[in-house]
């Protein structure tokens, strides 16, 4: 049974962390920034329910510290272990099948959020019921930003972006450009309805993920964030909001290894038998 079935929704923040074997320092950085953005929230918003759902595939190191000065700014903690590395996105199923929220944020355990960005991100969906599914400004561990909202991607697209050495890439400048849409994001403009967003960083209402029955488990890793924005363009509308910001510190699959291109490819396959197939 579900375990929310029974729950009625309440006022309050869900967040999902899906670990495996992470760096033990990042994860610790990312649950601090955690803290700091939900000390804030909590300022303005006295008495919002916040819980952290860390997912545990394997490996988790002791981050008892961080979960500790989580609670002391009355954050809720549960590790969900015992149940394998299941991958990404089944990871954060099984948390969000748990929430009662209004809100759920999917959270990656490399990334350093900005004090402010629980904030500013619940107070833009307050105020734009339209909105179901909010994409941060995402900025590289440089501070310069990195351009995560997407068009529907050519499989082209993806071996330039994904494997090509970055000093060739200059030659397909224009095409990236388009395909990463910077003629629209950028540091400062609201962008509705991007076609797909990184899954680094998702602030849902959680009634559309679970209607979207979250993400497609037939993704082990990668492409289950295409998948699940292209979906959510179905039920909600979706938008970058630059005014809430994070840093990402993670890397692409072409380096990460052969076993990280396996898994990117063959989710790529799925993606695009499900959605259709774009060669150029």
């Amino acid at each position: 049974m579900n375990p929310s079935a029974s729950r009625p929704e309440i006022e309050g923040l869900s967040i999902s962390v899906v670990v495996y074997r992470p760096d033990r320092a990042q994860l610790a950085s990312t649950l601090a920034s955690l803290s700091v953005a939900c000390e804030i929230l909590h300022a303005s918003r006295p008495g919002l329910p916040v819980e952290l759902c860390l997912v545990d595939n394997g490996g988790l190191p002791d981050v008892s510290a961080a979960l500790e000065a989580l609670r002391n700014r009355r954050v809720a903690c549960t590790i969900l272990s015992g149940h394998g590395n299941v991958g990404y996105g089944r990871g954060h199923n099984l948390a969000i099948d748990r929430s009662a929220s209004r809100y759920h944020l999917v959270l990656n355990p490399d990334i350093d959020q900005d004090p402010q960005a629980l904030r500013e991100a619940l107070d833009f969906l307050d105020s734009h019921a339209d909105a179901g599914l909010l994409a941060p400004w995402i900025g590289d561990e440089h501070g310069r930003q990195q351009f995560l909202c997407r068009r529907y991607p050519a499989l082209f697209d993806l071996l330039l972006r994904g494997f090509l050495p970055a000093p060739l890439r200059g030659l397909f400048a224009r095409r990236l450009a388009r395909y990463e849409m910077r003629d629209q994001i950028n540091d400062c403009d609201i962008a509705w309805d991007p076609p797909i967003v990184s899954g680094c960083f998702m602030l849902f209402r959680t009634h559309v993920l679970k209607q979207l029955k979250g993400f497609d488990a037939r993704y082990f890793l990668y492409f289950e964030d295409y998948d699940l924005s292209l979906r959510a363009h179905d039920v909600t509308r979706v938008v970058y909001v630059p005014a809430v910001r994070a840093l990402h510190h993670g890397g692409g699959a072409a380096r990460k290894g052969s076993a990280h291109i396996r898994m990117f490819m063959l989710s790529a396959y799925k993606f695009f038998n499900r959605f259709g197939w774009k060669w150029l």
